[in-house]
């Protein structure tokens, strides 16, 4: 078991009053999140045809949820893993203009997660995406975005500091960018997550960029799906995280796959026949919209704001026996 147990650990505010705080911190954040790059909020699906390609593949080796349904038969229905495809036709199918953009409440499962104090079974973000123009796939792009989404981050601990002045989370006033190969040459005996360990305690807030291809040591900082994210074009935006001495993952993102990194991806990762699929053939055939974008944890988020042990305690799940065991023991409260 993945267990990390602060010492003399204070959750500060009762079950009930996390419940208020929760609910307060989601309204406000997605209204200033949505005002702050343009985003308007529309309604997404919980499941998808697997048959469609657009389900993420995540690391490539975890299994969606799926299940048949009887007037759609020989084509399994999958729980979604994120939007990050979904929301690129959606953009398309809704008229959407350039640097226009959408948010939603992404819910998912991931059955294969090994949960710990920052990972759960159950998947709750706002899944982000937004139109820009060809020429604007760039790292200027990319960092403009990453610093809107601090700035609202900012802004929260701040609401959150006037409500609740004893639990909120003190963070850092800037975020420091890196790319993962940049990561590598300065702690080439680290592994990726203690390199990110060892740069989010040194800087509080840092966005690794350029994950998903392998590095010069032949490994890679992280997995990501090769038709989604442009792997030169994209990120992690990562807290350090006082309670648990660790890096705290709020958001993944990046400028989206163009026609020609799609296949470029695909090619290295043994995926071209992901090509044949209608999602894939839309970017080839460069139908879709060229966008941005990502998905920010609201679980994450609060337990980042309030300063929580165990993201059992800003979402209901289900967790391991001797887990809830050990956090009973512990005084964390895991709803």
């Amino acid at each position: 078991m993945n267990l990390i147990i602060p010492e003399n650990y204070d959750p500060v505010l009762s079950t009930r009053q996390t419940q208020e705080a929760i609910k307060y911190i989601r309204d406000t954040f997605q209204k200033e999140f949505g005002r702050a790059l343009m985003l308007e909020r529309i309604s997404a699906p919980l499941f998808v045809e697997r048959n469609s390609g657009l389900n993420d593949n995540l690391n490539g080796v975890e299994q969606p949820v799926s299940f048949d349904i009887k007037d759609i038969p020989n084509d399994p229905i999958e729980v979604v893993h994120s939007l990050a495809k979904w929301k690129r036709m959606a953009l398309k199918k809704y008229d959407f203009n350039i640097h226009e953009g959408l948010y939603t409440n992404m819910n998912a499962i991931r059955k294969d997660e090994e949960v710990d104090n920052l990972h759960s079974y159950y998947v709750d973000q706002w899944d982000w995406e937004k139109i820009i123009e060809k020429d604007e796939r760039n790292v200027k792009t990319l960092k403009y975005h990453v610093k809107k989404i601090f700035k609202v981050i900012k802004h929260m601990e701040h609401e959150v500091w006037y409500k609740y002045p004893k639990a909120v989370n003190r963070l850092p006033e800037k975020v420091h960018f890196i790319t993962a190969q940049e990561l590598e040459n300065q702690y080439p005996e680290l592994t990726p997550k203690e390199r990110e360990d060892k740069v989010c305690k040194n800087w509080g807030c840092v966005f690794v960029m350029q994950i998903g291809d392998h590095l010069k040591s032949g490994i890679k900082h992280d997995g990501r799906a090769p038709d989604y994210d442009d792997w030169q074009l994209n990120g992690d935006l990562l807290f350090w995280y006082e309670p648990l001495q660790c890096a705290l993952e709020i958001s993944s993102m990046g400028i989206r796959v163009d026609e020609n990194s799609l296949v470029e991806q695909l090619k290295k990762e043994n995926c071209e026949d992901r090509l044949q699929l209608p999602y894939h053939q839309a970017i080839i055939n460069k139908e879709l919209p060229y966008t941005i974008g990502g998905g920010i944890g609201q679980s994450r988020l609060c337990m980042l704001l309030l300063k929580r042990a165990h993201i059992g305690e800003v979402q209901a799940s289900i967790w391991p026996q001797d887990m809830i065991e050990q956090c009973q023991k512990n005084n964390i409260p895991l709803l």
